[in-house]
């Protein structure tokens, strides 16, 4: 097997940084090993999509979200034959995609070995078409107040996990609300709502159960609104997210779709896998099982 694999150390905050060396013998035990190590934002996607992956049998992402959502769309700037499956190694503070895989951040032991297993899972790809560009993600797309919160965590980052939780719910205390408007498969959905998020997994900021229901290879995106609501009801509200209780408030709506449509208001700021990234108006499409990832059996 030849791999290769793209190290982000500034992933979770630094303290990834010393993991590189283990990472690298532990890869080196099966496999020939090329390594990408990122400097800064954008070398992930800049030298995956100028590498030549036909030498090699798997693309490794070893990071947090962020750095598996660079390695995706630089794969993703590669011809369809060209993508190479890709494993997952997670090393940073979120790693919400790699949680639907029984990996949890720092199970980077566990993601090395399901590398070597060698077993390959065809998992879905959300593609976002924006006026300006598009890009691909992985876990997930959202508006609202996950990029007010995104916002607000960077600076908290050495909180760890618990830096995007406490930025929603400052966030969420603001009350702050936006006129949607949706077609979702071609239904118009119009309200006022606090946020919208579009999932390809289940989990976001590695602890929040936004999507219960959602599978990453059904061929589906799962869409979940807030409506506008008291400060008094989002307290009771907010914590039923870590079981995906919340999908059991009327304030929340559900949807599944194969595509999605931001129509309204314009210039609402998109924060995907991590990034804040694009705005709208858009157009979210799952491209159903696009993707091979080193995933359990």
């Amino acid at each position: 097997m030849r791999l290769l694999l793209v190290f982000n150390p500034s992933a979770a905050n630094g303290r990834a940084a010393s993991l590189l060396p283990a990472v690298r013998a532990a890869l080196e035990r099966f496999a020939d090993l090329d390594v990408i190590e990122t400097c800064k934002a954008g070398d992930a996607f800049g030298q995956v999509s100028a590498a030549d992956l036909e030498t090699y049998d798997g693309l490794v992402a070893a990071g947090g979200d962020g750095t598996l959502f660079e390695v995706l769309n630089g794969l993703y700037a590669h011809e369809k034959p060209a993508r190479i499956p890709i494993g997952l190694v997670p090393i940073g503070t979120g790693n919400a995609f790699a949680r639907d895989f029984q990996l949890l951040p720092g199970d980077w032991k566990k993601g090395i070995e399901l590398v070597r297993a060698g077993h390959l899972r065809k998992v879905d790809v959300g593609r976002v078409q924006t006026p300006k560009e598009c890009y691909y993600f992985l876990n997930i797309v959202g508006a609202g107040l996950p990029v007010d919160a995104m916002e607000t965590a960077e600076k908290f980052k050495f909180l760890g996990n618990p830096a995007y939780t406490l930025a929603t719910l400052w966030h969420a205390m603001k009350l702050r609300s936006y006129p949607l408007q949706i077609e979702i498969d071609g239904m118009a959905v119009c309200q006022e709502s606090m946020f919208v998020e579009v999932s390809n997994t289940r989990y976001t900021g590695t602890t929040f159960l936004i999507a219960p229901e959602a599978s990453p290879d059904d061929g589906l995106l799962d869409i979940t609104l807030l409506a506008k609501l008291s400060r008094h009801r989002l307290l009771r509200l907010f914590p039923t997210i870590y079981k995906g209780r919340h999908v059991l408030y009327p304030e929340i709506s559900t949807y599944r779709a194969k595509e999605i449509r931001i129509t309204a208001p314009e210039n609402l700021m998109l924060a995907p896998d991590g990034e804040i990234r694009g705005c709208t108006p858009a157009t979210i499409t799952c491209l159903h099982r696009d993707l091979q990832i080193f995933a359990p059996r």
